[in-house]
């Protein structure tokens, strides 16, 4: 019998600032919700939209690195797997879908508008390894394209 495969991509935008807490054993553990939204055309021609929200849970070093990057409005493209648990409550069972997430990429430019992020901070193609991000290494533009070397320069590099 193979593996089965889980696996989730969701590209949307924070709809609140996350939150970190911590564990017993001192594990950080950060908890935000993703909005994604979609537009389309009804049988009666009308243009509908809709909008799902998404519980996103993020672990460890990462965590913490997050919680200093993430705002509300962060445009984010999340990679990870779905978990279901359940617990009780009033006496009746319930259940909870979360995606417990492995790589988070944030895609978006934060709005001046906000003051809960830096003003003009470009959050474009930043990817979080799990290592510690200092604020200082956000870029404020975006990050520089490759330029390809003149054709003299070409054909001097060793190969």
């Amino acid at each position: 019998m193979s593996d089965g495969m889980n696996k989730v991509l969701l590209l949307g935008n924070l709809g609140a600032n996350p939150e970190l807490r911590f564990t017993a054993s001192g594990t950080a553990v950060l908890n935000f919700r993703v909005a994604t939204s979609e537009s389309f055309v009804d049988r009666n021609k009308e243009p509908q939209s809709r909008t799902d929200w998404h519980s996103v849970v993020v672990w460890g070093a990462r965590a913490q690195a997050l919680a200093k990057l993430l705002f509300k409005g962060t445009q984010v493209l999340v990679e990870g797997g779905l978990r279901t648990s359940s617990f009780e409550k009033d006496g009746v069972k319930r259940y909870k879908t979360e995606i417990h997430a492995r790589d988070i990429h944030l895609v978006g430019r934060r709005l001046a508008s906000d003051d809960s992020a830096p003003a003009g901070v470009d959050l474009a193609d930043e990817t979080l390894d799990g290592s510690e991000i200092p604020p200082s290494e956000v870029r404020a533009t975006p990050p520089a394209r490759r330029v390809t070397p003149p054709r003299e320069q070409m054909d001097e590099m060793p190969y």
